[in-house]
């Protein structure tokens, strides 16, 4: 915006031009490479899809893709590691004669859940079924995501592919990095966790961690406590400990009688 004014001195006419800037012309340099960094990301969105041949997603759903390249677990990076899982699980899925477009679109997306714009108290497997129902994916699409966790139960048969290539991504050396002492020590404190409640005989700690087995005595544990104690030691593993993604724990109450024929 310019403001002109002038004065007259001695006969001679002074002109002045003032030049007011507003907030809203001088955009911060936040704002500048928020805005940047905005249009990248649904620029890598794009680019991921097109690199892939899955079409027909919602302009949200590529946003969230392009997110991903923002985001790590264990040094992975989350985008490279879900076009891995989408390209492995249509490998998979024409091996088996299943639609292979189909298990790829879930294999991309099967980690949306990781990148929302808020951050609720919910795993990121239902999120991501519940942003993929929102955003119009079709059932075979969204039960696959929802269960690559085993959240909720598998009911189509790209669901398992998601799950197996998700592992297979993640498992592969060189894959994910994590300091060694660490490691061992969070391990120990799971299975330690565990153990301290009474009946409780062997815990062990699988899937890196992900996945809390733990064995209980029969004559000491009810079926039903055996439920409560998956509770409360998954409650104290949230409220005492600090972990990458989510635990299962699973309570195995087990009764054997053995007898000799002679």
């Amino acid at each position: 915006m310019t403001h002109e004014a002038q004065f007259v001195l001695g006969g001679d006419v002074f002109l002045f031009c003032v030049v007011v800037t507003s907030m809203f012309e001088n955009r911060s340099p936040f704002a500048k490479t928020r805005k940047n960094l905005e249009e990248e990301i649904i620029e890598t969105g794009k680019r991921t899809c097109i690199d892939l041949g899955i079409h027909g997603l919602h302009p949200e759903l590529t946003r969230m893709v392009g997110r991903m390249k923002y985001r790590s677990s264990y040094g992975q990076n989350l985008l490279q590691h879900s076009r891995e899982v989408a390209n492995l699980c249509a490998t998979m899925a024409s091996e088996l004669g299943l639609n292979p477009k189909v298990a790829k679109r879930a294999g991309l997306l099967h980690d949306i859940g990781k990148v929302p714009d808020d951050e609720p108290e919910v795993p990121h497997a239902i999120l991501g079924m519940k942003l993929a129902e929102k955003y119009g994916e079709k059932k075979d699409v969204t039960n696959a995501i929802g269960a690559h966790h085993d959240e909720i139960e598998m009911t189509t048969l790209i669901a398992p592919i998601i799950q197996v290539c998700d592992a297979v991504s993640g498992a592969r050396p060189g894959a994910r990095r994590e300091i060694v002492e660490s490691y061992i020590k969070r391990i120990k404190e799971l299975e330690s966790t565990a153990l301290a409640y009474p009946g409780v005989m062997k815990a062990y700690a699988i899937q890196a961690g992900r996945e809390l087995r733990v064995m209980v005595e029969s004559e000491k544990v009810s079926d039903k406590r055996a439920d409560e104690l998956s509770f409360e030691i998954s409650q104290k593993i949230q409220h005492d400990m600090t972990y990458p993604g989510q635990v299962k724990v699973t309570v195995i109450r087990e009764k054997r009688s053995v007898n000799y024929a002679k």
